[in-house]
């Protein structure tokens, strides 16, 4: 139940993450590796059972747990949720929350209701690892609407990565898949990336680290955008040297 357990959990299920931490502090560390393995421990509860009701109480536990963190109990004998609980203040657990809760839709085969529902998914299951994490790494309230348009921009780009895995598990991952509906959710993402690097400054450089998840991002919505027919095939680039040298000049710069 350490900080290594999650770290090597992290390098084995999300392995950007991993490298954007590792790119990060060692103090950062210590709130990203717990954050990102809860996450990875979410994601999966509903794929690793077919039984709907399996997986409703594989995510209803991990709302118990956040219920019982943020309530100031001690936290359960998980190799997740005690780092957790040391890393992350115990008023910041709401987003969390709200992260398991939208992870129900994995859970059963209904589309989107429509735009709106899928905006909502993509906010609540993807802002809160930038929000609390650069919470917990100093950032005010003040920048949450900020860290949350990085966040959805950053998750809207892994979820159009993830669409043919999604397709071959009999989901119906977009309200609308046609090339210019592709297109729009790109410039929607851009647009959002932009006016977060605009106001940047209100993110101290201590929770910049938060921020670097989304190395990959920019270039995966660029790609869309150019070319929506990647996306079906699943032939949107992989983590290139670019990207690496985004990385790096993230490391040393701060500037996400």
């Amino acid at each position: 139940m350490s900080l290594q357990s999650c770290a090597e959990m992290v390098a084995r299920g999300a392995p950007d993450r991993f490298r954007a931490a590792m790119a990060s502090p060692v103090a950062a560390r210590r709130v990203l590796f717990p954050l990102y393995a809860f996450n990875i421990e979410v994601s999966r509860a509903p794929w690793v059972t077919e039984e709907p009701l399996i997986a409703e109480m594989r995510l209803q536990f991990w709302r118990d747990v956040v219920e019982e963190i943020a309530a100031g109990k001690k936290p359960r004998a998980h190799e997740v949720a005690q780092p957790l609980a040391a890393a992350i203040p115990a008023d910041l657990f709401g987003p969390l929350d709200a992260l398991v809760a939208a992870r129900r839709w994995d859970i059963h085969k209904d589309p989107f209701e429509d735009r709106a529902a899928f905006d909502a998914y993509i906010g609540d299951t993807s802002a809160p690892l930038v929000t609390v994490a650069a919470r917990a790494l100093g950032a005010t309230p003040e920048a949450e609407p900020v860290l949350h348009d990085a966040g959805w921009a950053y998750g809207l780009a892994g979820f159009l990565r993830a669409i043919p895995a999604l397709e071959a598990a009999g989901r119906v991952p977009l309200v609308e898949g046609t090339h210019d509906a592709l297109r729009d959710l790109a410039k929607d993402g851009l647009a959002r990336l932009t006016r977060a690097r605009a106001a940047r400054a209100i993110v101290p450089r201590a929770a910049a680290p938060a921020l670097y998840a989304g190395w990959r991002a920019e270039a995966t919505l660029k790609s869309v955008l150019a070319d929506p027919g990647l996306v079906a095939a699943g032939r949107l680039p992989g983590a290139g040297l670019r990207d690496s040298l985004r990385l790096a000049r993230l490391a040393a710069t701060g500037r996400w």
